[in-house]
């Protein structure tokens, strides 16, 4: 049996160049790209996720691998993934944003810890959303419904050396402004509860300069804080719910997903 030239070509042509667009969203994505998910297993995801979808996406253009045309597609795919993973890490990002408000207000911004999903510092009460937002994503199959938008782009945005344009670009930083919003959004009621807190703790210490105002301020506007947060916890549930839905609705306009 004798394998041309060509033939090695065309099987390694269409089995990397999917791999490439399915390794970016595994780099990008909520929980896949946590620093504690060893590289490893993420590569070992994306080879088998890519063997899975090579029977059901459109064959692969004749391409010379060493070459400039086979770079450019490559650097296609793999911004596609990134984008795809990136605009869900934008809704981390903002409740991570969200939390941090709430955190200062309640004067608890000095307390940090790192973030697993990033591995940079973040406050406690941050991750105490994150934690809860990333469960709700997990069990409302957030993470096979990505796998599904995946599968549907390798049709609409077949393999090729042309992908994402511009405008999709403006259009994915225009939605991040609007769901940073949203995260303030969602802080609103512990800013103003503890805001309310704190002008009159001011009120209190004009009317008597020598009571020490700090003293039991600092721990009752915590406790306040505490209470606000379990007081708007289900409120929390439909709002990450939207913002995900938000951005796998920008997904699919992105890609031309039905």
């Amino acid at each position: 049996m004798v394998i041309s030239n060509s033939e090695i070509t065309a099987f390694v042509g269409s089995m990397l160049w999917p791999l490439f667009r399915v390794a970016g969203l595994l780099m990008t994505a909520p929980v896949f790209s946590a620093r504690t998910v060893p590289v490893k297993i993420r590569l070992g995801l994306s080879v088998a996720i890519t063997f899975m979808i090579l029977p059901i996406i459109p064959p692969a253009p004749q391409v010379e691998i060493f070459s400039a045309a086979s770079l450019l597609i490559v650097g296609q795919q793999l911004m596609i993934g990134v984008v795809m993973g990136f605009t869900l890490q934008l809704v981390m990002a903002a409740v991570i944003t969200g939390g941090h408000v709430v955190a200062m207000q309640m004067g608890l911004g000095f307390a940090a810890m790192v973030d697993p999903q990033n591995g940079t510092q973040a406050p406690v009460v941050s991750q105490f959303y994150v934690i809860m937002v990333v469960l709700i994503y997990l069990s409302l199959n957030g993470h096979l419904v990505l796998f599904e938008v995946l599968f549907d782009s390798f049709h609409t945005m077949p393999i090729s050396s042309s992908g994402l344009m511009p405008e999709d670009f403006k259009r994915l930083v225009h939605w991040g402004g609007i769901l940073f919003s949203g995260a303030v959004g969602m802080a609103i009621p512990a800013i103003a509860s503890l805001l309310i807190v704190n002008f009159s703790f001011g009120i209190m210490t004009r009317a008597a300069p020598q009571m020490n105002i700090f003293a039991i301020g600092f721990p009752l506007t915590m406790l306040l804080g505490f209470g606000v947060i379990f007081a708007t916890l289900p409120g929390v549930v439909p709002h990450s719910t939207n913002m995900f839905n938000e951005a796998y609705r920008l997904l699919k306009t992105i890609l031309g997903v039905a």
